[in-house]
C-alpha cells in the first residue's frame, strides 16, 4: 500500500477509498483518506456481532518537553471530562446503557480512545468516542480533580516493583531521551502542568492528519465512513477542511542508548525484580521476525531456555522472561526476573549464561521450529476479537504505513532461518547491558 492523499476536483477534495486486503483469516480492509487528512480503516467481519471503534493519534509519551511530561497521560484523563454536548457522566452512561465498553491508554508514541459495543450500537459509538476526542472543554475544575488522580495512579505505580522496574530500565538504557521517561511523568511534572499547557498541547498534537480511525466487526464502511464525517462536522477536526495525512514518525537519526550501568532502588519487597538487558532493533527493521524468533526461543514462554533453567531445573524464580520493546528510530531487548533478594547474584550469572551461548552457538534446529511456531501462533490467536483486529488496522496505518495481510506475516515468520536468528543473537546480546534493580538489595554488578 502506497500513501494516498484526498483527490482535488471541482475546486475542492473529496475522500478516496481503497480496498488493501480480502484477508481469508479475516475481513474486507479499507481506507478512506478524507480531506482533512483524517484516514478511516475498516475491517469488515459479517460473521462477528460485536464492533470496535478507535480514535488513534500518533501523540505520546515522547512528543513532550521534560517540563511538561506526562502531558499525553493527562490528556487522555481529560478528554473523558466532559465536551460542549456531554458531561462525563453522559459519556460513560451512554456506552454502558448499551452494554458496551470505553476507554483509553497512553504509549510513548501513540494514545488510543476506543468503545466496543454490539454493532447495532456502532452508530452511538461513533458520536460519542469522536466528541470526546474533538470537542473536550478541558474544565480547570476537572484539570484540578485528575491530576489528584494521576497522582494517586504514580504512586500506585510506585507500589507495583514488577512493573515500575521495567520503567527503570528504560532510563538506564535511553537516559534524558524521551524514551526513557515515564509516560505518566512524575510527581513534580503533573503538579506543575496548567490547564493552559495541557489544552495548547491538545489543539497543537491532535491534528486530522495524525490520526487513524479505525474498526473492526460486522460493520459497512462505507456507513462507518459518512457517520465519521457526521460527528466531527464543524468540530476543530472538521472533515471538510484541507489537510493531509502525516507519514509514520521517521526511523532516523537513530537513538543511541547510554553506556551500561546499574540503576539500584531499594525497597522492602518479598523478592528483588531485574531487567537485564540493552539497545534493541527499530519497528521497521527487517531482522524484526528472526529476533520475535529468538525471544520465544530464550524466554517467551514455559519451554523457553530461560524459563526451563532458571524456574524449572533451579527454582530460582516464578517469573523469568525476556522482551523486545521496538520504536520508530529504535528499541531495548531485555530480561526480567522476580527472585529472592539473596539470589539475586545467582539469576543474574545464569542469564548471562544463556545470553552468552545463544550469541555465541545460536539456536538449534528445533528451537527454531518451536520459536516459528509460536511467532505464528501468536499472530493469528491475538486476532480472535475485533478489539486485537481494530488494534492491528490502526498500528499498521499509523506506526507502518501499510496493512500486511496474516498470510504475508505467517510467511515473513516461515521464511526466518538458523542463520538469522543466530546473526540477530550475536549482535543484541554482545551489546552492552544496564541493569535495574528494586528490592532489598543492597548492590549489584553488571560483571558476572
Amino acid at each position: 500500500m502506497t500513501w494516498t492523499e484526498p483527490v482535488t476536483g471541482r475546486g475542492r477534495s473529496r475522500p478516496v477509498t481503497r480496498t488493501l486486503t480480502a484477508d481469508p483469516l479475516g475481513g474486507t480492509v479499507r481506507r478512506t483518506v478524507l480531506p482533512n487528512g483524517l484516514r478511516v480503516i475498516t475491517e469488515a467481519i459479517p460473521a462477528m456481532r460485536s464492533v470496535s471503534f478507535g480514535v488513534w493519534v500518533g501523540v505520546g509519551s515522547r512528543d513532550e518537553t521534560p517540563a511538561r511530561s506526562g502531558a499525553s497521560h493527562f490528556l487522555e484523563h481529560l478528554l473523558f471530562k466532559g465536551t460542549q454536548r456531554r458531561t462525563a457522566w453522559e459519556i460513560s452512561a451512554a456506552i454502558e446503557a448499551v452494554g458496551g465498553e470505553t476507554n483509553a491508554f497512553t504509549a510513548k508514541e501513540y494514545t488510543c480512545y476506543y468503545a466496543r459495543v454490539l454493532d447495532e450500537d456502532l452508530p452511538l459509538a461513533i458520536d460519542v468516542v469522536c466528541d470526546l476526542v474533538a470537542n473536550s472543554v478541558i474544565d480547570p475544575a476537572d484539570v484540578e480533580t485528575e491530576r489528584g488522580v494521576i497522582l494517586e495512579e504514580i504512586a500506585m505505580h510506585d507500589d507495583e516493583p514488577d512493573d515500575e522496574v521495567h520503567d527503570l530500565h528504560a532510563e538506564a538504557v535511553f537516559g534524558p531521551h524521551p524514551l526513557g521517561r515515564l509516560i505518566s511523568g512524575t510527581e513534580e511534572t503533573i503538579s506543575a502542568l496548567t490547564r493552559r499547557q495541557i489544552n495548547d498541547f491538545y489543539r497543537r498534537r491532535y491534528t486530522p492528519g495524525a490520526m487513524v480511525i479505525a474498526a473492526a466487526g460486522n460493520l459497512d464502511h462505507r456507513t462507518v465512513v459518512r457517520q465519521v464525517r457526521a460527528a466531527l462536522r464543524s468540530s476543530p477536526l472538521d472533515p471538510e477542511n484541507p489537510g493531509r495525512p502525516e507519514p509514520p514518525r521517521p526511523a532516523t537519526p537513530a537513538v543511541r542508548a547510554r553506556p551500561p550501568r546499574v540503576i539500584l532502588r531499594h525497597k522492602e519487597t518479598e523478592q528483588a525484580h531485574l531487567v537485564l538487558g540493552g539497545a534493541g532493533i527499530a519497528r521497521g527493521d527487517d531482522r524484526r521476525f528472526a529476533l520475535g524468533v529468538l525471544n520465544n526461543v530464550l524466554g517467551g514462554g514455559m519451554s523457553s531456555r530461560l524459563f526451563q533453567e532458571i524456574r524449572e531445573r533451579r527454582g530460582l524464580a516464578y517469573s523469568v522472561y525476556s522482551y523486545a520493546s521496538q520504536y520508530a528510530d529504535g528499541g531495548t531487548f531485555a530480561v526480567y526476573a522476580g527472585c529472592a533478594p539473596s539470589k539475586v547474584d545467582e539469576v543474574l550469572a545464569l542469564v548471562r549464561t544463556e545470553l552468552a551461548a545463544v550469541a555465541e552457538y545460536g539456536v538449534s534446529p528445533d528451537e527454531l521450529a518451536r520459536g516459528k511456531g509460536m511467532s505464528r501462533g501468536g499472530y493469528v490467536l491475538g486476532l480472535e476479537d475485533t478489539g486485537s483486529r481494530m488494534g492491528r488496522l490502526a498500528k499498521g496505518e499509523l506506526l507502518y504505513g501499510e496493512q500486511l495481510p496474516v498470510d504475508q506475516l505467517l510467511a515473513q515468520v516461515a521464511e526466518v532461518t538458523v542463520e538469522q536468528v543466530g546473526a540477530v543473537a550475536a549482535e543484541l546480546l554482545t551489546r552492552p547491558m544496564s541493569l535495574a534493580v528494586i528490592g532489598p538489595v543492597e548492590s549489584a554488578s553488571l560483571s558476572g
